[in-house]
């Protein structure tokens, strides 16, 4: 039994789970079936104390005693944190995510941007300040997944003149899917960082570095396009360019310190009622959070690296210059000092699901599908949304209800018209799936100001079939 079921029935993850588990597999061993087996989990969930002295049961009965004594001391803060919502018509599930995480007692403030969506714990597009805490499911799964842009030194007339060209050099220079790495190793100096600074990450070098410079799966694409530059502050005089545009993030690597960390942060706090065991905290001042903290950078620097080493192989291949190189985050927690409401001044840990940095005049990259343009912004620093905002157009439908309800006949006719040549994709990452990236857009103008425009030509994604990493 998964446990997602056994949570179904009360029984939390963590030791109670891993025992229930064992329990149901010896009594599938003695012939009895999961419907029986179900039966007598509910009697121990509702009355452990009778089970506490049973010779097969004892250690299920303790563990769930222990955690239903745990979860009433759980105290929630007296009131929520101040949060604010940008858009409108918002998944209202998206917005509960928002409201429980801004009820934790590590809370300081919480904002949710006009992509969000559903998440683990807090939402896509989620952004909230806690005091001297981590949260891995606010920080989010594919840890540091990033956005890249490089302008090169190709004319525009490059994307119709140089197709075959430059279709050749995305095959061959990128690399999707789970699990998915190069053959031979590329080469970046994240590897000689020292690995070791946890358990976690010392068991996944090996792994890392087969999957370098490589791209995973669910929305994670590059691709080549025009980018329109409308501000002289982007870096480049007003005008069209060739550009590559890349999102990814620490591949499996940081899905395996992602789901080591979240599993200890909810057995550190048994207390929280399950609407808020996947916004379990860890506490910087232990030693949890200190290794935390130091693989959530790590996977920040080989999130750096993979994209690095994409724009770097292309770049070379084609044998040209880089005129302008923009990047960021998201998925990430920083350090920042934030003002209080009496106008002092406090540090917290500012975690961005799948939000995008934007102080004042930070520049970053807000992509929109396969077939919609994205753009480079300048921030506007807004205090309200903690410096943060949309990471991209935002899901306005699951993957698979994308699978049950479209067509490739349909997403085709829409890419030809927008000129689009997709290499490879799955049928749940095509445009109909997203939100208007514009309506985005125009529900953020006072987070952020565009500074140039990025309309996609040729794109490559995972193949279809390929489960989500983002």
């Amino acid at each position: 039994m998964k446990n997602r079921a056994l949570v179904a029935m009360g029984i939390p993850a963590g030791p109670c789970a891993e025992e229930a588990k064992r329990v149901i597999a010896e009594a599938h061993a003695a012939g009895s079936t999961v419907r029986a087996a179900g039966d007598t989990l509910q009697s121990i969930i509702a009355s452990p104390d009778a089970y506490l002295d049973d010779a097969r049961y004892g250690v299920l009965a303790s563990h769930l005693k222990a955690h239903q004594v745990a979860a009433k001391a759980f105290t929630p803060r007296q009131s929520v944190a101040p949060y604010r919502i940008w858009g409108e018509h918002l998944e209202p599930d998206s917005v509960r995510q928002l409201q429980n995480a801004c009820s934790l007692p590590v809370a300081v403030a919480g904002a949710l941007m006009p992509d969000a969506h559903v998440g683990y714990g807090l939402p896509i597009g989620g952004v909230l300040a806690t005091e001297h805490a981590v949260i891995p499911y606010a920080v989010g799964v594919d840890i540091a997944c990033r956005m890249k842009m490089t302008v090169l030194d190709l004319p525009v007339e490059a994307l119709e003149t140089q197709r075959e060209r430059l279709v050749s050099v995305l095959e061959r220079e990128t690399c999707f899917g789970i699990g998915g790495g190069f053959r031979v190793k590329r080469q970046h100096e994240v590897m000689d960082a020292d690995w070791r600074v946890t358990p976690v990450t010392a068991d996944l070098k090996d792994r890392a570095w087969k999957q370098l410079g490589s791209s995973g799966s669910g929305n994670h694409f590059v691709e080549f396009g025009t980018l329109s530059v409308s501000d002289d502050a982007v870096g480049l005089p007003r005008g069209t360019y060739l550009a590559l545009l890349s999102h990814s993030g620490s591949r499996g690597s940081g899905a395996a310190v992602a789901a080591h960390y979240s599993t200890l942060a909810r057995r550190l706090h048994p207390e929280l009622p399950q609407s808020l065991a996947e916004l379990a905290w860890l506490d910087l001042d232990t030693e949890a959070g200190q290794e935390y903290w130091e693989a959530m950078e790590l996977m920040g620097r080989y999130a750096a690296a993979n994209h690095a080493l994409i724009h770097q192989y292309i770049a070379r291949a084609l044998n040209v210059e880089v005129r302008l190189d923009v990047e960021n985050h998201h998925n990430f927690a920083w350090r920042e000092t934030h003002q209080r409401p009496d106008g002092t001044e406090r540090e917290v840990i500012v975690h961005r699901k799948g939000a995008t940095p934007a102080g004042e005049g930070v520049v970053g990259i807000i992509p929109g599908s396969m077939a919609t343009p994205g753009y480079v912004v300048r921030g506007k620093g807004s205090t309200a949304s903690l410096l943060s905002a949309a990471h991209g157009a935002g899901r306005r439908m699951s993957r698979t209800q994308a699978r049950k309800t479209l067509s490739w006949q349909d997403a085709q006719a829409l890419l030809r018209e927008r000129q689009v040549t997709l290499l490879s994709a799955g049928l749940d990452e095509v445009p109909m799936v997203y939100k208007d990236i514009d309506e985005v857009m125009a529900a953020q103008q006072d987070l952020v100001e565009v500074l140039a425009r990025f309309d996609p030509r040729l794109v490559k994604m995972a193949p279809s079939g390929e489960p989500p990493e983002d």
